[in-house]
């Protein structure tokens, strides 16, 4: 099974600096560009099935690609950002200043501190790694899936065997990963965007400054 994993476009929030979580915030103007880009790169090659979260941004990055092979979207909760709590909606640039004490403890990289009225890095790693199992166990010759820049660290990390507390790994937007998984779980291809150069809709923008 070959899995082109892509990270949504550059969402209103991503613009703004704003963390979003789990909030169903629409892409940006260059976002919807960049969707139109995924889709152009993506088209030429025999997908079997397209997989996405159900939030807003990641399914307006996926249904270009999906009119254009005329597939169905599978909608699959467990591909979800991480729930973000308490931080949800607020700049990054606040969340200290606003939640001192849980914002040091985040930066940490506690593997089980879960964010007041979210959740913690290891519970995203196996929800994401649930659902990466659960696309596996399908059989595809080669699927898409349009998920987060959280949700496809975490779900990485689980399936390579990365401890919770190790963050190697932060995704541009738009940007498509590629996954050999026969006997193993390959990561072959990372934050590729030659298909956004291309089609001069790039912006270098990542997951990194929160997850």
């Amino acid at each position: 099974m070959i899995l082109y994993c892509v990270r949504h476009g550059e969402s209103c929030y991503n613009a703004e600096g704003r963390i979003q979580g789990q909030s169903n915030t629409p892409l940006s103007p260059l976002g919807l560009r960049q969707a139109q880009a995924v889709a152009g790169a993506l088209r030429p090659l025999a997908i079997d099935a397209i997989y996405c979260s159900p939030l807003q941004r990641a399914r307006q990055t996926a249904q270009p690609l999906a009119d254009a092979l005329q597939l169905e979207v599978r909608v699959d909760p467990r591909l979800m950002e991480i729930h973000v709590g308490i931080f949800q909606d607020k700049l990054h640039t606040e969340i200290a200043d606003a939640f001192p004490q849980e914002t040091a403890r985040w930066r940490a990289s506690e593997a089980d501190y879960r964010i007041p009225g979210g959740e913690s890095r290891r519970d995203l790693m196996l929800r994401g790694g649930a659902a990466f199992d659960a696309i596996h166990a399908a059989g595809h010759s080669r699927a898409v899936v349009v998920s987060h820049g959280g949700t496809f660290a975490s779900a990485f990390k689980a399936l390579l065997g990365i401890s919770a507390e190790r963050n190697p790994f932060s995704l541009y937007n738009a940007s498509i990963s590629q996954v050999n998984w026969s006997k193993q779980f390959k990561l072959l291809t990372l934050n590729d965007t030659r298909h956004l150069a291309a089609a001069e809709c790039e912006r270098i923008s990542t997951s990194a400054e929160f997850f």
